[in-house]
């Protein structure tokens, strides 16, 4: 609690820092530190992408946006992620135009949510997802998979809804996942469905790395149980344009409408020229993420690769662009004090597993997102670390 003079809203005041910004924080001011921690892409924006956001400033196209999300990006969007992803959207009225997927999680999260009700986070989980939930007043019910392999079940569900002390109102589902990159079969999806379908909750699916999956197709929950399922998605991650802000929630267009007067009181809109960007990575830029994909699942077996050597246990990403991974059994088993030692003499930053779940205190998360040539040099700095078993010289 602080001790202003007037007072505050006790939820902000009691929230503590997200734990992944805390951690940059302690770290940032060391000299040629190499970053391996955000999810940022190392990616230029396309340059037809950024042709068209060029014309849109030419144009003045600098007003008011539709709060919806202008007509010709929901069209796209519809256009898109049908064809890619199967949805089976009905049209623009199912989209709405987010900043980002982080003010579209507020925005379900305010939507669909009394004070008190709970929502299932398996864990690890990406740390923001508590703080929104905890200013919609919601309540975390959590389900640890750190002893199945990182993947949720029917089973664990069934035991989180009978094990829970609050109503359980939604399940919010990521996949491929942050921190683990793991993902599911269309038949393990099937089942997982099936117990959600029983128990009539929400299904919140966050599909933005849905187009970085390594092998097989990527199925959408939304695809499966769309009269349940709000689907999250964004263009950060697979066209490199985290800047741009735009992200979309995809959803029936009853459910769209009433998202839409929360949408507008926190944002209004979104810019126009960033939509316009966005119609653009849709429609001319649809094979931006084909290349990106070749690039990290190359990183990815060369990570693997050499963490193996170097004494590591990683779960095998089996999409996105993170390796969660136990640290070697020599450094202990605490990953946030291998995490601060790493970024003080070998002077490279990842983040420890805690930041994603109490029980993971014995991991790391690597990003391989930024550069081949940041990777490169991080490995070498990381080879003389744990080979020395000291500081990194």
């Amino acid at each position: 609690m602080s001790n202003f003079i007037l007072p505050l809203n006790k939820t902000v005041d009691n929230l503590r820092r997200d734990p992944i910004l805390d951690f940059q924080a302690k770290i940032r001011n060391i000299d040629d530190l190499i970053q391996l921690t955000f999810g940022e892409p190392g990616f230029t924006v396309d340059d037809r992408i950024k042709a068209v956001a060029k014309v849109s400033i030419d144009h003045d196209r600098s007003h008011y946006a539709n709060s919806q999300g202008e007509i010709n990006l929901r069209r796209a969007a519809v256009s898109y992620f049908n064809r890619h992803f199967q949805l089976n959207l009905k049209g623009v009225n199912d989209v709405l135009v987010t900043q980002g997927v982080s003010e579209a999680i507020n925005v379900v999260f305010m939507t669909i949510l009394e004070r008190g009700d709970g929502v299932i986070i398996p864990e690890p989980s990406y740390s923001p997802y508590s703080t929104s939930l905890a200013l919609a007043g919601g309540v975390k019910v959590p389900l640890d998979t750190c002893e199945h392999n990182f993947k949720i079940t029917p089973e664990l569900i069934e035991k989180t809804i009978d094990n829970a002390n609050i109503p359980v109102k939604a399940i919010l589902i990521n996949y491929p996942a942050n921190p683990t990159g793991v993902t599911y079969s269309k038949e393990e999806l099937l089942a997982i469905a099936d117990t959600l379908k029983k128990h009539k909750i929400w299904v919140i699916s966050d599909e933005i790395y849905a187009a970085l999956t390594y092998s097989g197709e990527h199925t959408s929950l939304y695809k499966i149980i769309p009269e349940q399922s709000i689907l999250l998605t964004r263009l950060s991650k697979s066209h490199a344009m985290t800047g741009y802000r735009i992200g979309f929630i995809f959803a029936s267009s009853e459910l769209i409408e009433k998202m839409l007067t929360v949408h507008e009181a926190l944002a209004f809109a979104v810019s126009t020229l960033s939509q316009d960007a966005a119609f653009a990575a849709l429609t001319v830029g649809e094979d931006v993420p084909e290349y990106a994909l070749k690039a990290y699942r190359k990183r990815r077996d060369r990570l693997l690769k050499k963490l193996t050597e170097l004494g590591f246990e990683s779960v095998n990403p089996q999409g996105a662009f993170y390796v969660f991974t136990k640290i070697p059994k020599s450094f202990g088993n605490n990953g946030y004090k291998f995490a601060v030692d790493l970024a003080n003499n070998a002077k490279v930053a990842v983040l420890p597993g805690e930041a994603f779940s109490k029980n993971a205190k014995n991991y790391i998360r690597i990003s391989y997102a930024s550069s081949d040539s940041d990777l490169d040099e991080a490995l070498r700095r990381m080879t003389n670390y744990i080979e020395k078993g000291t500081k990194y010289e």
